[in-house]
């Protein structure tokens, strides 16, 4: 595997601390207080931070991309649950019905899974370049070498120069490569052949320690703040409760217990890629938040523009079909009604001598009109009471007329 791991993993991973270690021990050697700027712990501590930093940059959009599936995963959930509800008993129409659902919500559990994939590689590449500064253990992928063997052989991108300026290196006073339960023999690789020891194993505990419970509480917070965004039907799973518990309390003991034997170098990068993880998760989520408060902000603008005005009432097209063309009510209609119910009464009102005349009101509307009053036995017109057979007849008198009699009859005197 080492053709593949060294070109892919391991020359880039050293390219990568060798070009920060450069740029640092550059600008320490500006600084009057910084004696061996190549050999300064706290340069060689940078580097490994912003190695940290780089790697972390490229695997940005993998991580939100992570994020994303995850509440993708939470959003779909309700529906897998109906789906495996109904075709519990036809597995082939599930993983069909599945696909189509996947589909059509934009899911690709490939590219979700994309991004876990990548991190694991990056960590065992890295933890296996900074322990392969000292190859004296005989551990998995350890040489066995002797002190001065390892002092003088390359590390991938380093030179055997390089490799002794950071095995020289303290970070307040322990190696960056060694670590708590490493044996005393393998000292002897942090010093020149035959010099005595410049440290002790408390040195290493008091730095190592601090390291370990930071990264330790670093992660229980990631994980917490991970679940706090989880939706309550997939915290309700009880496998997703078990692996819960796990993130928040296994992992973290299971650093504290381990860390005694990761060297120095592995601890600071856990420290910085925690706290990377904890800025990013808070970057992520509050900008998804906003991207959901915009998503229904313009859903509820759409919905309201919809939505008929206050005081109007919602119009029915079909309704609307069948108005008159004047528009409101049939107003015309109503206005021709009105004028032949006129047009009736007045032709059957007559005086009492038999002779028919036209009220005032209709002689006046009439002659503004310039329309005649119909003859007897003429055709009538459209929307006019047909007059009766015979010629129009005069109503009698009767009581309480404006107009008296004209002529008594005298009584015949006996």
């Amino acid at each position: 595997m080492s053709f593949i791991t060294d070109p892919l993993v391991y020359y880039p991973i050293s390219g990568i601390l060798w070009f920060w270690h450069k740029i640092f021990a550059f600008l320490g050697g500006l600084l009057p207080w910084v004696n061996d700027p190549d050999s300064s712990g706290i340069i060689w501590a940078l580097s490994v931070i912003f190695l940290v930093v780089t790697l972390r940059l490229m695997l940005f959009w993998p991580a939100a991309k992570q994020i994303r599936f995850s509440r993708k995963m939470q959003e779909m959930q309700p529906k897998m649950k109906e789906l495996q509800k109904r075709y519990k008993n036809d597995r082939e129409k599930l993983a069909v019905e599945t696909r189509k659902l996947q589909k059509q919500e934009g899911f690709n559990p490939l590219l979700g899974c994309l991004p876990m994939f990548i991190q694991i590689p990056v960590f065992l590449g890295l933890f296996h370049v900074l322990r392969s500064f000292n190859r004296m253990g005989e551990a998995f992928g350890q040489l066995g070498m002797t002190a001065e063997e390892t002092r003088n052989t390359g590390n991938y991108v380093f030179n055997a120069d390089e490799v002794q300026s950071f095995l020289d290196a303290r970070l307040f006073g322990a190696p960056l490569s060694s670590f708590i339960s490493q044996p005393v023999e393998q000292f002897q690789a942090f010093v020149d052949p035959g010099a005595a020891l410049d440290f002790e194993r408390w040195n290493i505990i008091v730095v190592a320690v601090p390291l370990m419970i930071v990264s330790a509480v670093t992660t229980h917070l990631n994980a917490r703040v991970s679940l706090s965004h989880q939706s309550p039907a997939a915290a309700s799973n009880p496998q997703a409760k078990i692996m819960n518990q796990l993130m928040l309390w296994a992992f973290p003991i299971g650093i504290l217990v381990t860390g005694a034997f990761w060297p120095m170098a592995i601890l600071v990068y856990m420290v910085t890629n925690n706290l990377w993880t904890v800025g990013q998760q808070y970057f992520l989520y509050e900008k998804m938040a906003k991207e959901d408060d915009v998503a229904a902000l313009a859903r509820r603008e759409e919905q309201k523009a919809l939505a008929p005005k206050v005081g109007v009432k919602p119009v029915n097209p079909k309704k609307q079909r069948g108005q008159s063309p004047t528009g409101k009510g049939g107003a015309s209609t109503s206005t021709a009604a009105s004028a032949v119910a006129t047009v009736d009464e007045s032709v059957g009102a007559g005086t009492d001598t038999g002779e028919s005349v036209l009220g005032d009101e209709t002689a006046s509307q009439s002659a503004s009109s310039g329309d005649a009053v119909p003859k007897p036995g003429a055709a009538p017109r459209p929307g006019q009471k047909p007059s009766p057979p015979g010629g129009q007849r005069s109503r009698p008198a009767q009581k309480g007329s404006s107009k008296p009699q004209s002529k008594k009859k005298k009584k015949k005197k006996r």
